[in-house]
Parts: C-alpha cells; structure tokens; sequence
C-alpha cells in the first residue's frame, strides 16, 4: 500500500528537526570526494539547499554558510571532480533502506527548467509542462519511488533533443559525452527503471503518464522481467484482446470503455490528496492472456464521478489474481511524482541552478534529490510523511490530479479479474479500431 493516513509534518518543520540525517546524506557524499576541501564545499552547499534561502544560486548559498564569494560553492557543479551517478546509487541504497517496501511503487515522469538563453546543455524550444505551452527550457525525465513510509526521487536524466545529439560543436562547448546518443524518453525512463530494479529497489509496481504508457518497448522490456505495470494511455490507443477475454482483434481503448455499462464501475479513493480522498470510479477490463503463465494484461478504467465523460486509461500487467484494489492504489501512486518536484522545487531549489554544462546540471539535481531524501527520511524517521503540496493541482492527465472528487463515499471494490472484455454489463460490442496493436 503506498498511501496511508499519517501525521504529515511541514518542509520547513522537518529541515530544522532532521540534523541528524543531513548528517547522514553528508556522509553518502564523502567517499566520492578525495580532497577534503571540495568535500566541505558539497556539503554546505547541500547544507543551503535545505536551508530557508528565497533563490538558491551560488551567491545566495555561499552567503548563507559564510562564504565572501560564491567561487567555492559554484566549483562543487563545475569544477571538482565527482562522479554524480555513484552519488545517485548510494543515495538510492540510503533511501531504500528506510523507505523501501515490498508494496512501493516506481513512478517515471518528466519535469521542465525553463531557461531564457540557448546555450544550457539541451535547451530547445519543446513543450514545458511547467509553463503549459511550448517554450525554451530543458526537460528532465526522472524516477521516483513511493511508498507507505514517503515518497523521494531516485534517479534523473536530462533529455537532449536530437538537434542537439547531432551538433558536435554545441555538445562540445557543454561537455556532453561523446558517447551519448539521442534518446527518447521512454528510453531513459526504462534505462533507470531497470537500473533500479537490478540493484533491488522494491517495487510492485511501475506507473507513468501517456508519454510512456504508449511506449510498447518501455512495456514489452517490463513484461520480459515479469514487472507489474500500470501505465497510462490516450483514448486512441489500440490494444489487443484475445480469447477467452475477447475474440481475436485490435480494439480501441475508448471504444472498450464505450462498452462498459453502469454496473461495471465501481467508487474507489486511489490516495488521500491534499484536500480529502481522491475519489473515482474504476472498471477493470481483462483483454487477453499474457505470455506468461498466470499473468494477463488488461484495461484499467477511471472515470470522475460527476463528470462522467472524463475517462482516463491505464493498460494493466499482472497476475490474475490481483485485486483490482492493488491496482487503483498504484494508479493513484502517481501523483507522488508531481508532489516530489513540487517540493523539490520549492524547498531544495532543483529548478535554482544556474549552470550550461552537461555535468554540472546532473550535480546540481543529484545534491538537490539528496536534499529532498534526507526531508522525506527525516520526516519518516518521526512517524510522519513530508506535507503534500497545497499547490494547484497537476494536469488531469494525472490520476490523483484533482485533489478531491465529489461523488458518495467509495464502497469495497470485489473484483479482480475475470469476465469478457467490457465486464458484466456492456453497452453493445466494442467498435473494432485500426491501428498497432500493443
């Protein structure tokens, strides 16, 4: 289970309680730092990072430790030599060790740093979730885990447009490697999902929006590993349904839902949001056997109680035998994403930075996931969760995006899986689509 009623405790709260963990995600810093003085220069820029600082650049923080010039703070992101992905790996054992649950969730999304210039390491004109619009900034693709205990981030990857993959002079004057080639997304979500998971994250389930729902690569890499999955998609994606479920075809995913009749929903809170229970109804569609035995892949369904035509779509992967109560609960996990750049922008400053390089933006966002950690570990360590962002909520393609659905209170969901495609109750056979099948 990842939500849980709790005690939530404030940012500012947890940073002046939390010493001992600073202490603690200090020492994840040290081995990776051979020169004493480049090694004090991390931590007390970890140190401002967490501290009540309006703008959280180089001159701001090295006033806050004392500093009389900014120098020594700006060269912990361009100058000292550092490995930043070893930091992310202890960083990610620290974590697990105390938030890690068998029943946590891996969650993949993006997040945008709007810039005004064009010479920051993959800046490009492209859409901005943050300002809602196309605009110049970079995009981060990040993984988060949640679970009962709290929700942090584990890993990031800053996505480089393919304008910028191939010109060699603007990779050169940032210092992106040689080696690195253009990828999608998808590609650096499921890059970091597998890392987490071949270092033993836990996790029973790996959600994310439509970006890479729709990714069959993302999805059939997940299934080969055996990994449950509750992934987002548009209204036109297609899907393949099978006997016994359904006859051989390729169906749209809205025409399925189009299918369902009222008995086939049932009222479910997927999560506490920030202003009561996010309530939703949920239909759970079997479409056809997976290949591995026991398993079966299938349709989640939400609809918004009161405005009936707002349908989201989730394709499913998991045994059969798993409660439909499981599912909802790890779709409703998403929005801890959302929640976790929130914080992290407003209380560790993850969008502060103020570097081009290629190397100094994965420093600056791996010591702000670090900050972010020792909060979230500090805030568990007192029996508490870190306050949800009372913020506007994210957009609806989040389940969990509205913080809060009118309707009457949810009843016990009873089904898993079982039945044809379209459940007990349908309205007319499903509309066959063309399209590829997933």
């Amino acid at each position: 289970m990842v939500t849980a009623a709790c005690s939530c405790t404030s940012e500012s709260d947890v940073a002046m309680q939390c010493i001992d963990t600073v202490e603690t995600a200090a020492g994840v810093l040290q081995p990776h730092f051979l020169r004493p003085e480049a090694y004090r220069h991390a931590v007390d820029y970890l140190r401002g990072l967490l501290a009540d600082i309006e703008r959280k650049n180089g001159w701001q923080l090295a006033e806050y430790v004392g500093y009389t010039h900014p120098r020594g703070i700006q060269r912990v992101l361009d100058r000292y030599a550092w490995d930043a992905d070893a930091v992310r790996d202890d960083l990610s054992r620290w974590v697990i060790g105390e938030l890690g649950d068998p029943e946590g969730v891996l969650v993949i999304d993006e997040t945008a740093f709007p810039k005004q210039g064009r010479h920051s390491a993959g800046v490009a004109r492209q859409y901005c979730g943050t300002l809602g619009k196309v605009a110049n900034c970079q995009v981060g693709v990040f993984l988060g885990y949640a679970s009962c205990k709290g929700h942090v981030g584990l890993d990031r990857a800053l996505f480089l447009p393919r304008e910028w993959a191939e010109d060699p002079d603007e990779r050169r004057e940032v210092g992106i490697p040689d080696h690195l080639t253009y990828r999608t997304k998808p590609e650096l979500a499921l890059e970091m999902v597998q890392r987490a998971l071949d270092a033993g994250v836990p996790a029973a389930w790996v959600v994310g929006d439509e970006v890479y729902g729709s990714d069959g690569k993302l999805r059939r890499s997940l299934e080969e590993r055996g990994q449950p999955y509750v992934l987002a998609v548009r209204s036109n994606q297609t899907t393949t349904t099978w006997p016994p479920y359904g006859p051989p075809g390729q169906v749209c995913v809205a025409d399925l839902a189009a299918g369902v009749g009222d008995e086939g929903w049932q009222r479910a809170s997927c999560g506490e949001g920030a202003q009561g229970p996010r309530i939703y109804d949920w239909a759970l569609l079997p479409l056809r056997p997976a290949l591995r035995d026991g398993w079966v892949h299938g349709l989640l369904l939400r609809r918004h109680p009161e405005r009936t035509d707002e349908i989201a779509y989730y394709l499913v992967y998991a045994p059969t035998n798993t409660p439909l109560s499981q599912m909802v609960r790890a779709a409703g996990a998403r929005w801890t994403i959302e929640d976790t750049f929130k914080l992290a922008k407003g209380q560790v400053g993850l969008d502060h930075y103020e570097v081009r390089s290629w190397h100094g933006w994965y420093h600056h966002i791996t010591l702000a996931l670090l900050a972010l950690a020792a909060l979230a570990v500090g805030a568990a360590k007192r029996g508490g969760l870190l306050a949800p962002s009372t913020s506007p909520s994210p957009s609806r393609r989040s389940v969990g995006s509205s913080s809060g659905s009118s309707g009457p209170p949810p009843a016990r969901l009873s089904r898993s899986w079982g039945g044809p495609v379209g459940g007990g109750t349908t309205r007319g056979s499903p509309k066959s689509a063309t399209g590829a099948a997933v």
